[in-house]
């Protein structure tokens, strides 16, 4: 089967470090039968190309300096830190109706699947129509939730959108109720697949025995509003009124000056450390170092939170106990004494406590960071994913044909 992929954002280059679980989700499906070309905006003039063996089909908006709308970072953030990116929306949806039309009626698709369905589900209605193919969605959370919470005047179009879709998918159940409050249509939920099973954790006796003595604490992740890093560095301080304690945070945002300002206040620079952006090539020895993951998300200014929490897979993969707010698609993750610890959002208090009591309970620490590990291994599996999306395809294809 045939299917075309409309993404916002895909690897510019050989080891991009852009949407790598998206790639290696359409490396999976080509190996099981399902051949699949991507459809994306260009970034400063590129044109159509082969990524990974991957067919890249990239369309033009503007002129080549300012094409950057897409790829560095989100979209909306970007428009709303500079306004005046939105002067490239209109062209954005023009050069891809014009793209899409040319490429349904020169080649022949089955399926249509638009990831990020605001506003590339008009790429794909457009698609449908001239193709006559199946069409699917993809949501995330961010673009659900922005338009139920912020962008009310979108709702009317977004129900006339998802009327339009075959089959839609969310990559969690938290996602899939927003959407559901949108249209009446069933929501599968499918999660992202993930490589982190096949992770093993090393036996260290020397990183075992530093875990013990100085406990480090990990976040990683884009320092941003909604990832509530604040509040995790305000919990450190309480901690620290009762034991010693590290904090690392990894990842660069919008966030920093003001998360640097708090270190100080606080007097917590001897043991809050800012790395800056570290590849995922080089996480590794930040995961095996930490005795405890920290994921203190919250729901921002914009209404916007976790559609669900990748980085925790990670974490629990390498069996680490992991503490999370009780947001959004992270309870799909993160099961309330189970798989780890949930929190309220914004009560550095509450996460303190929770803090604490894992460190201070080596048999609680052991048992959720075991059973994490074997959540993921059994639920957010490759495999699971792409059976999952393989029979979508062939039940829309079997009503084609």
């Amino acid at each position: 089967m045939k299917v075309l992929y409309i993404v916002t954002a895909f690897a510019r280059y050989e080891g991009d470090v852009i949407t790598p679980w998206l790639t290696e989700t359409i490396k999976r499906l080509k190996n099981n039968g399902v051949d699949i070309s991507v459809f994306v905006s260009s970034y400063k003039g590129l044109g159509n190309q082969k990524i990974s063996g991957i067919d890249v089909k990239r369309f033009r908006y503007f002129f080549k300096k300012w094409e950057n709308l897409t790829h560095e970072e989100m979209t909306v953030e970007r428009i709303e830190r500079e306004p005046k990116f939105l002067m490239l929306v209109p062209f954005y949806i023009v050069g891809g109706m014009i793209k899409i039309y040319q490429i349904c009626k020169r080649e022949k698709f089955e399926i249509i699947h638009v990831h990020w369905p605001f506003p590339h589900a008009i790429f794909g209605w457009l698609g449908k129509k001239v193709g006559g193919v199946k069409l699917v969605y993809t949501f995330y959370g961010a673009e659900a939730l922005l338009i139920t919470k912020k962008l009310n005047f979108l709702l009317k179009p977004m129900k006339w959108a998802l009327q339009k879709a075959d089959d839609i998918i969310a990559i969690s159940s938290f996602t899939g109720r927003e959407i559901e409050q949108i249209c009446s249509k069933k929501i599968k939920v499918i999660p992202c697949g993930s490589g982190f099973e096949n992770i093993q954790p090393k036996k260290n006796t020397s990183e075992s025995n530093q875990r013990a003595r100085i406990p480090n604490i990990l976040f990683v992740g884009r320092l941003v509003e909604r990832k509530g890093i604040d509040y995790l560095i305000k919990a450190i301080s309480m901690v620290r009124k009762e034991r010693e304690i590290t904090l690392t945070i990894v990842g660069e945002g919008d966030e920093r000056t003001k998360l640097d300002k708090l270190v100080r206040d606080l007097n917590l620079k001897n043991c809050v450390e800012f790395t800056g952006f570290v590849s995922h090539e080089e996480l590794d020895p930040y995961f095996r170092r930490c005795a405890l993951f920290v994921l203190p998300a919250i729901v921002d200014s914009r209404g916007d939170t976790e559609g669900l929490g990748i980085v925790l897979l990670e974490a629990m993969s390498y069996q680490r106990p992991v503490i999370a707010s009780n947001v959004g698609g992270i309870v799909d993750i993160v099961k309330g004494e189970k798989t780890g610890m949930l929190v309220q959002e914004k009560n550095p208090k509450e996460l303190a406590d929770a803090i604490v009591k894992i460190l201070s309970d080596r048999s609680l620490a052991n048992r959720l960071a075991k059973a994490g590990n074997e959540f993921v291994k059994n639920r957010f599996n490759w495999n699971a994913t792409i059976d999952e999306l393989v029979k979508v395809y062939k039940n829309l294809v079997k009503e084609l044909r």
